[in-house]
């Protein structure tokens, strides 16, 4: 049974009359925070659609940058992963994700998997306080938004008047030049899109500074991730 909150912001969300869902789900979820990611194409890229606040979008980031975290391992199997006190999680799970969170001041994650079977279609995250555990209203009210978005994402143009039109993730992809950056490298050293990233991802956490700065870049030609062992250079290494 879900909460009278979370069924009055569904409702809303339905008829299109919430100017930003991601606050008002935060709020019905009693949460820190909410992101909602969809993912983009044939792989496991997601952009995010809705966020509230600022530091869900940082977050959101931060994994998206490292590849790692309970974003991307509910996507990946589909199931929800719920580390609410992010202390308690081993530090080998995500080696790299969980001291740059604790720098950015996220206690608390839980991933809620947007998908039917096989499908996946994104993930909802919801920031917690780190202080107490997710109650089981809490939960229930999290997996009923997270089928409620997996209905009106794959319905989305069935449905013009309700939230449908607002879960388009190609209408303006915020990360575009990370793709176009990939797209680039994958041809200049001749490995797959996959490593590409890879090879991307590692550079920006190297340099500690975000992945689109680093394939914003790459994409203007500034900097050039050559395939030799002194690693990504820029275009002017090695000249004089």
């Amino acid at each position: 049974m879900i909460s009278d909150g979370m069924a009055e912001v569904l409702r809303s969300l339905r008829q299109g009359g919430v100017v930003d869902p991601a606050r008002d789900c935060a709020r019905a979820l009693g949460a820190e925070g909410v992101v909602l990611s969809l993912l983009v194409g044939p792989g496991p890229t997601a952009e995010p659609v809705w966020c509230h606040p600022e530091l869900g979008a940082r977050f959101d980031e931060l994994q998206f940058t490292l590849g790692e975290g309970p974003g991307p391992d509910a996507i990946r199997t589909g199931s929800p992963v719920v580390e609410p006190d992010l202390r308690r999680v081993r530090p080998e799970r995500w080696p790299a994700l969980l001291p740059a969170a604790y720098e950015l001041g996220v206690h608390g994650v839980c991933c809620f998997p947007l998908g039917i079977g096989a499908i996946r279609v994104g993930v909802l995250t919801v920031l917690c306080d780190g202080g107490r555990r997710l109650s089981e209203q809490q939960y229930a009210d999290a997996i009923a938004l997270t089928a409620a978005l997996t209905t009106a994402f794959l319905n989305g143009n069935r449905n013009p008047r309700g939230f449908g039109m607002s879960l388009d993730p190609t209408s303006g992809l915020r990360r575009a030049v990370v793709h176009q950056a990939t797209g680039m490298i994958s041809v200049q050293l001749g490995v797959s899109l996959e490593e590409a990233l890879l090879r991307l991802r590692a550079h920006a956490y190297a340099s500690e500074r975000p992945l689109g700065e680093i394939a914003a870049d790459v994409v203007a030609r500034r900097l050039r991730l050559e395939d030799d062992v002194s690693g990504p250079q820029s275009p002017d290494v090695g000249k004089g």
